[in-house]
């Protein structure tokens, strides 16, 4: 198979590069591809990382994974981009400066085709778009969310309409499962349909192959951004073997990689859970958090107050929601509307829905 300048012949692990875009000052900016190829017959399956600049887990784990000996234990094709924001790495920052805002969220969207030209990093990720869709039959796309948060997958919801229909979605949404499932983190299912659309995740990496190339792909969310967790990284490399393993591509893990899950707390809740940036403070002030990552949160349970300059509290922050904490938003200083923590909070929705659900 060869992506970019990877040219891996069966039985090799092979480096490379992958084009996205001139550069002003001459040459290209390039993105680094890894490709194992196995001695035998298989599906292929794509790891990107580094799409955010300052999520480092992701990016050492999907460097992790893909080891000298992979190729030996492999039936079908591995092709790795670690780091598909390098512009981002450069400045150790969320967003590249090809856009100001997130880099993940200008994947292509068949259905709401605009007639406006593409910038430039709208065509680096549709670069990278089409080079991913071009082979592979599955995705995990690696990243990491606030500092302390606790790992967990994300699964999107499958969307039928004019891609799809209702029953070709229940099965790509099956096929999914079991991947999110063979990773080995909690699971989280995504915004309900119209949030997702109206934040534009179906066209992050995972969303626009999942929903616009019918691809199972999911996001796993590796702690904190920034510098490398060891722990979540040997979990990270565990779950990308274990999806490996459900492919039917490996029968046996490299020597020190364990089982999927290994070392991660399990959800401290035994109900369906969705992602949600929740609460929010309606009073400018300091937040004094009340809760930690993996906190189980009732409806009402208080989770911040809000207090002056000088220390005096002023407001109270509370769940709407039965849940549990991922994570908490960095920053002592607060604004109205501001998040102070992300929540995994119980979750009725379904899980394959019409594209223009109100869910």
């Amino acid at each position: 198979m060869n992506v970019g300048t990877a040219e891996a012949r069966p039985g090799e692990l092979t480096h490379g590069w992958l084009k996205a875009t001139g550069l002003p000052t001459g040459g290209d900016e390039r993105l680094p591809v890894v490709v194992a190829s196995g001695e035998r017959d298989g599906p292929t399956l794509w790891l990107t990382g580094g799409v955010h600049g300052d999520e480092a887990t992701g990016v050492a784990v999907a460097q992790d994974a893909m080891r000298e000996e992979l190729p030996e234990l492999l039936s079908g094709t591995v092709v790795c981009v670690p780091l598909v924001n390098p512009a981002g790495l450069r400045r150790n920052a969320r967003t590249s400066y090809y856009a100001g805002d997130d880099p993940n969220r200008y994947f292509p969207d068949p259905e709401s085709e605009s007639t406006r030209p593409p910038k430039t990093q709208e065509r680096i990720d549709r670069r990278v778009y089409e080079t991913l869709v071009d082979s592979a039959d599955a995705l995990v796309d690696l990243h990491t969310a606030q500092v302390g948060s606790v790992p967990f997958s994300i699964r999107d919801r499958v969307l039928y309409g004019e891609r799809r229909t209702q029953a070709e979605a229940e099965s790509l949404a099956n096929d999914l499962a079991a991947l999110v499932d063979a990773f080995g983190l909690p699971v989280l299912a995504e915004y309900p349909a119209a949030e997702y659309l109206d934040q534009g995740l179906h066209r992050s990496t995972a969303g626009a192959a999942l929903n616009a190339a019918g691809i199972p792909s999911f996001t796993a969310e590796l702690g904190g951004h920034s510098v490398v967790e060891e722990d979540v990284r040997a979990a990270g490399v565990a779950g990308v073997y274990g999806v490996l393993r459900e492919l039917g591509m490996v029968d046996e893990f490299p020597d020190g990689v364990d089982e999927p899950g290994t070392g991660v707390p399990p959800a401290p809740v035994d109900f369906p859970v969705r992602r949600a940036v929740h609460p929010r403070t309606e009073t400018a002030g300091l937040v004094r958090h009340r809760v930690a990552a993996g906190d189980v949160v009732s409806a009402g349970d208080v989770v911040a107050d809000i207090v002056t300059p000088h220390g005096e509290r002023v407001d109270t922050v509370e769940s709407e929601y039965d849940g549990y904490v991922i994570g908490r938003y960095e920053g002592l200083a607060v604004y109205e509307g501001d998040a102070v923590t992300s929540m995994a909070v119980r979750d009725d929705g379904e899980l394959v829905v019409p594209r223009e659900s109100d869910e």
